[in-house]
């Protein structure tokens, strides 16, 4: 079985994601979406919400496990859970340099490989961070979120 791990914060979830984690599926046989809760980040939503709205936005998706990544680094996660590789969205060329030490340190790590897919168009200047700005000025971002989302933001 080829098990892939799609970590992140997803705070919240966006379109840009949802299309990775689905590409990311028809990859592999099993995607474990790892959702991280570092402490030091203050979230919109609590780490049980985050994997809710991501639970309901994929439940229709084969071979798709929601997961709290914990408390440890990535790639010991990733070796404990059998993966063999690590799926990242990139955007642009700035998320591509942020990503590639980390993707070296993981190889490093855990002999994990990092497979980097480009965004779909549609998405690549999708961010939650800009996502919670615009709700917070009223904006409508109803376009870039799930259901799941929207709901949550009291927007459907």
């Amino acid at each position: 079985m080829q098990r892939a791990v799609c970590p992140g914060s997803f705070d919240p979830v966006h379109n840009g994601h949802i299309e990775i984690i689905i590409r990311a599926a028809s990859l592999f046989d099993e995607v474990i979406v790892a959702v991280s809760n570092n402490p030091a980040k203050n979230y919109r939503f609590d780490l049980q919400e985050r994997m809710d709205m991501i639970s309901e936005t994929l439940k229709s998706i084969q071979g798709v496990i929601v997961m709290p990544l914990g408390t440890g680094l990535i790639a010991d996660f990733a070796r404990e859970h059998g993966a063999q590789a690590m799926v990242k969205g990139i955007r642009n060329s700035t998320d591509l340099n942020y990503e590639m030490p980390m993707a070296t340190f993981n190889r490093h790590l855990s002999s994990v490989e990092t497979v980097f897919l480009p965004a779909d168009s549609r998405y690549q200047h999708v961010s939650s961070t800009l996502v919670k700005e615009i709700v917070g000025f009223k904006g409508d971002i109803t376009d870039f979120i799930p259901f799941a989302v929207a709901q949550r933001f009291g927007l459907r």
